[in-house]
């Protein structure tokens, strides 16, 4: 059984896309970064107590769980000059990530976590995305239709903000928050 520890919509679309059936299970947990915590660190950090949260919690609830339970955790961050920027508080909060991130390149990290009965896997994976130059009438235009609000770095790629990204060097799907490749290979050799 196949259990995702994340409410994200396009995580749960991800999945389903690449063909796994699984059960979503949110966690709940603080996401604040530690004092001067690398960004690789963090997702990682993130992602594994996401998934050792909700398989404590799935165990906790039932005294014999499946033995071929794997919880799958994710956390995503947008980092610009290793300054982790993530999702904007307010609106005048997502103006001024999109204003740092207009006409620069930036990195996305997602960690991913793997919770079995026989352990713990973790990764992560690093794409760079580019930006053109925004005016103010585009984030604010972009502001108003709401997409940023609960996204990491304030853009969806998938969705408005595509138009501004002219180049990705990496994985495009790690930049909607999972990293299908490197998490079908982590649940192949899970014998998932």
């Amino acid at each position: 059984m196949l259990v995702l520890a994340s409410a994200s919509p396009r995580r749960r679309d991800l999945l389903s896309q690449a063909g796994y059936q699984f059960q979503v299970h949110p966690a709940d947990i603080p996401e604040d970064p530690m004092p001067g915590e690398d960004p690789i660190v963090y997702v990682i950090r993130l992602a594994r107590q996401k998934a050792e949260a909700v398989s404590r919690e799935l165990t906790a609830a039932h005294p014999k769980p499946e033995e071929n339970m794997v919880v799958l955790g994710a956390d995503t961050t947008v980092t610009l000059d290793n300054a982790i920027l993530g999702k904007p508080e307010s609106a005048a909060d997502a103006a001024r990530i999109l204003r740092l991130l207009s006409g620069r390149t930036h990195r996305v990290i997602t960690g991913v976590a793997l919770v079995t009965a026989k352990g713990v896997e973790v990764a992560a994976e690093v794409t760079a995305v580019r930006f053109l130059t925004l005016s103010d009438q585009d984030i604010a235009e972009y502001i108003a239709t709401g997409e940023p609000m609960d996204k990491a770095g304030a853009y969806a790629i998938q969705g408005r903000a595509a138009r501004w990204i002219p180049r990705v060097e990496g994985c495009y799907f790690n930049v909607m928050g999972l990293p299908l490749a490197l998490v079908c290979s982590m649940l192949e050799s899970c014998a998932y």
